[in-house]
């Protein structure tokens, strides 16, 4: 069973703007991820990047500037969790990322290779809709 309590958490909270993923990047590599392998971290960085930019170019697409998104990276014993929320429409990921993977074979089809690139990278990926009617992208991402 894993851990419940995490060993650490950091919170961190952005407009919906591209600009702001130098701070989010900045905010994981210098203040999350330092003790980690540089291999681990990397990948992080991979995927706290396809969601941050899934969230700007996607769901908060229609959206002001200025509304917020909400990151989240907790470190538990064996596995690291990050969570992004958004205000925008959800939608179903299971059913996108079917999609996404029967369309690889076209090479004029590029949409969705974040998605997929957060699929391969973890080892748990879901997006739930939560009580305040915001998104939630939860990533797990066992430490070995």
């Amino acid at each position: 069973m894993k851990d419940k309590q995490p060993k650490a958490e950091w919170h961190l909270q952005v407009e919906t703007d591209m600009k702001a993923l130098t701070s989010v990047l900045e905010w994981l590599e210098n203040i999350v991820l330092p003790a980690l392998p540089a291999d681990f971290r990397w990948q992080c960085g991979l995927i706290i990047t396809e969601g941050f930019t899934n969230v700007v170019r996607h769901a908060h697409q229609n959206l002001p500037q200025a509304t917020l998104i909400d990151l989240e990276v907790k470190v538990f014993a064996d596995y690291l969790e990050i969570r992004i929320w958004d205000r925008g429409q959800p939608f179903k990921l299971e059913a996108k990322l079917h999609s996404i993977m029967e369309q690889q074979h076209d090479p004029e089809n590029e949409g969705g290779r974040g998605l997929v690139f957060m699929y391969k990278l973890t080892d748990d990926l879901r997006y739930i809709r939560t009580d305040d009617l915001r998104n939630c992208l939860v990533m797990r991402k066992n430490i070995t």
